[in-house]
């Protein structure tokens, strides 16, 4: 069990801290921040830079603690986070399958990120060797939890920068004389 947790930890946490690597410094063909700014301002994220340097450091970072099982509730809550933001925003509207832009595999990232809050890294990790014992239904139920508020709050932002974006672009458009 413990090399199976091991395992799963690594390469989770290693695809995601690669994924924020791409929006932070434009490693692995990535965008860096400008480029992951400019992206998400267009999807109504402003300011973009706080935005991808916020969405940067959830998945570089978040993924650098999973991978080496040091505060694993936290490293899942910000992966998981960013995911759902990630569903909601851009994958939904393309269905369930990852060949069409789904969410599959963005669900799948948060729910393995998830699991591993409730089952702990196991004893191959710093939490372990640091006697951390953050692992168990609390642990896991908080990482959830902390996962869809912060999620929440990203979209709730999102949708009123959406909001003022619209009234400022209807107080600049002349109206018409009926």
């Amino acid at each position: 069990m413990e090399t199976g947790l091991l395992l799963l930890r690594v390469a989770l946490g290693t695809l995601i801290a690669a994924h924020g690597a791409q929006k932070l410094f434009g490693w692995f063909g990535g965008p860096g921040l400008s480029g992951t700014a400019g992206w998400l301002e267009s999807m109504g994220f402003k300011p973009g830079r706080v935005h991808a340097t916020m969405t940067g450091l959830a998945e570089f970072g978040g993924g650098a603690l999973l991978a080496l099982g040091l505060l694993t509730p936290l490293g899942a809550a910000a992966a998981a986070g960013v995911m759902i933001v990630a569903i909601v925003t851009v994958h939904w509207s393309n269905g369930f399958f990852n060949t069409p832009g789904g969410y599959e595999f963005n669900l799948l990232v948060a729910v393995s990120a998830i699991v591993l809050a409730f089952t702990g890294p196991g004893r191959i990790s710093f939490d372990n060797a640091l006697g951390l014992e953050l692992a168990g239904t609390e642990w896991g139920i908080a990482a959830l939890a902390l996962s869809a508020l912060s999620a929440v709050m990203v979209l709730a932002s999102r949708k009123h920068q959406l909001i003022v974006a619209e009234e400022e672009k209807a107080l600049e458009t002349p109206r018409q004389a009926a």
